[in-house]
């Protein structure tokens, strides 16, 4: 199948339709070929070779492939872990800067840059194609009629958030049609809607909505799946898994459609994103898009063996923030959910790993300062999960102006005072006039803390005042999680 290529441009990376044609764009600073490959209807492959290369960045222009075309990356370069390269043009890629996903990751040998079986383990090199396997990213038209919408922007005071879950939310409610059930579509119906208004709050947060490892295979084996969806591979792509209308940019309408349902009935939309690691783990897991396409760039490596991963999020890898790609992945993803998607907030999971610039956490990290300044960021909600799982990672009370925090001692000194523990009194009375212990200080309002006392990690509120112990023996993992 011939296809005509021309040399593009290298600004936006990603594949950007402009009416006529697509124009494509991976910055990979170490890769020594790229090949985008193209998939029809019946996924058979057409490979072409992106031979412009500009700042780092492989591009090329499609004319005729628009909306609707699926496609992936193969990257060539040296494979080599122990000095940090890990590239293998036997595995298909998933583009970072993807609008759209379709379908999930399969599982299997397949999609580990290493075999499965030589004592050798990941310094080995497979030659197994994975592409039966991996889902496709999409070219999209991200043309929308958003009637007029924009973000609420409700006040700090006013704001009364509501945690939940796109599918759990839906999955059974007695009043949701069937088929939008566990979908977007079902977070905006009028049934959803109502329930909502009933309860008072003013914003949802959503747990993660991109598109996340779903299937990974220590799960497989017991029979169980990724539902909370903390394992994120690819930053922009709304979770094709919750659509009702399709899985080839139809589930990034579905999510605008949603937004602007929530919107109209005053309700703020706010994402829990991830962008402290991703789900391809540790030095033995598969190879899926970021580690293919320039491992040594986008994760922090130990510095005296390249071999492995610092690991200050506990699921085998950290973004490397200090890099200036990987802030700009995060950075344009921030900016492309509330420019086209128009999320209202953040919330940042394991916060604490995205501030450590060299070991330590650092209020005044690059990221910081970025976020600060950026007209569009600066004006959005940012919530803070003021930890991670690495020395000095709890950091509740220390992130900088603009943000608010997760106040863990607010909910832990609540749980004390509610099981009668006296000399919980005095701190409570700091929590409950706005923990100025905590933010007044450094000049933060009342505003910086936010007030919880359950949230997906642990118990529900009903479980709460229930149980001494947990009991999720149903989850096959002996009640360990």
């Amino acid at each position: 199948m011939f296809v005509a290529l021309w040399p593009g441009n290298v600004y936006p990376l990603g594949a950007t339709w402009d009416g006529k044609g697509t124009n494509f764009a991976l910055f990979s600073e170490n890769a020594t070929g790229v090949e985008l490959c193209l998939f029809d209807k019946e996924d058979n492959e057409t490979r072409v070779a992106l031979t412009e290369v500009s700042n780092f960045v492989w591009h090329g222009y499609l004319p005729g492939v628009g909306p609707g075309q699926r496609y992936g990356y193969r990257v060539h370069g040296p494979y080599a872990p122990s000095e940090g390269h890990r590239f293998n043009p036997n595995k298909l890629l998933i583009d970072p800067y993807t609008k759209a996903i379709d379908g999930d990751i399969g599982n299997g040998p397949e999609l580990f840059g290493y075999s499965w079986d030589s004592p050798e383990e990941d310094l080995s090199f497979s030659e197994l194609d994975s592409a039966h396997l991996m889902p496709k990213s999409v070219v999209i038209d991200q043309s929308f009629d958003w009637e007029g919408d924009d973000l609420l922007r409700t006040p700090w005071h006013e704001t009364v958030i509501y945690e939940t879950h796109v599918k759990g939310f839906t999955k059974l409610h007695p009043d949701m049609p069937e088929e939008l059930r566990g979908t977007y579509a079902g977070l905006g119906h009028p049934a959803a809607i109502e329930h909502l208004q009933r309860l008072g709050i003013t914003a949802v947060e959503l747990m993660p909505v991109h598109q996340f490892l779903s299937h990974p295979g220590h799960l497989v084996g017991k029979g169980l799946k990724n539902y909370w969806g903390y394992d994120s591979v690819n930053y922009f792509a709304p979770y094709s898994g919750y659509s009702s209308s399709g899985t080839v940019g139809e589930q990034v309408t579905e999510f605008k459609e949603m937004v602007k349902a929530l919107h109209r009935a005053g309700i703020e939309v706010i994402l829990d994103v991830v962008y402290n690691h991703t789900g391809e783990g540790n030095h033995l897991g598969p190879t899926l898009t970021l580690r293919g396409i320039d491992n040594a760039i986008y994760y922090r490596l130990v510095e005296n063996d390249q071999r492995y991963y610092m690991d200050y999020t506990g699921c085998g890898n950290s973004l490397y923030v200090r890099q200036p790609q990987v802030l700009k992945l995060i950075m344009d993803s921030l900016r492309y959910w509330v420019l086209e998607m128009h999320v209202d907030g953040f919330r940042f999971d394991l916060a604490s790993a995205l501030a450590r610039e060299l070991y330590e956490v650092n209020s005044l990290a690059a990221f910081f300062d970025i976020i600060h300044q950026d007209p569009v960021l600066a004006g959005v909600k940012l919530i803070a999960e003021p930890w991670d799982l690495g020395t000095g990672g709890y950091q509740v009370g220390q992130f900088p102006v603009l943000w608010s925090e997760w106040n863990g001692r607010y909910r832990d000194t609540v749980r004390d005072f509610w099981r009668g523990i006296d000399e919980s009194l005095g701190q409570f009375a700091y929590c409950f006039t706005g923990s100025p212990d905590l933010y007044a200080l450094n000049g933060r309002r009342p505003n910086a803390s936010v007030n919880f006392i359950t949230a997906h990690d642990g118990f529900t509120l009903n479980d709460l005042v229930s149980y001494n112990e947990k009991h999720n023996e149903a989850n096959g993992e002996d009640n360990r999680d």
